[in-house]
């Protein structure tokens, strides 16, 4: 036995020959069938969402999407941004030190007795 696929979007509509119910996975393939459906002369086109709204062949503009949404790697989530770690000076072990000798006084030549 096959097994049913869920489908998110439902779009049907009813001509003079009988009505087509058709389920497409995204809005914005399921938005270009329902206006190719009413240029077929389709009546009663209607869109069925995921969250379970109907909307109607007048309805359909409430579909299109926002320019706010962003292709999935674009999106940010609301997590709060972490603090930039402090930059450390690297130390190769294999390099001599670049620190100098602390000044000392030069006190002369010393007695030897």
């Amino acid at each position: 036995m096959a097994r049913a696929t869920r489908v998110p979007y439902l779009v049907s509509g009813t001509n003079e020959y009988g009505s087509a119910n058709l389920g497409r996975g995204s809005a914005t393939v399921a938005l270009r069938l329902g206006r190719k459906l009413l240029r077929d002369g389709y009546m009663d086109v209607r869109v069925c969402t995921p969250r379970g709204r109907v909307l109607q062949a007048d309805e359909l503009g409430e579909l299109e999407p926002q320019e706010s949404d962003m292709a999935k790697g674009q999106q940010r989530g609301n997590r709060e941004a972490k603090k930039p770690k402090k930059d450390k000076a690297k130390v190769i072990a294999a390099a001599p030190s670049r620190k100098e000798a602390a000044w000392q006084p030069n006190f002369g030549p010393a007695k030897k007795k």
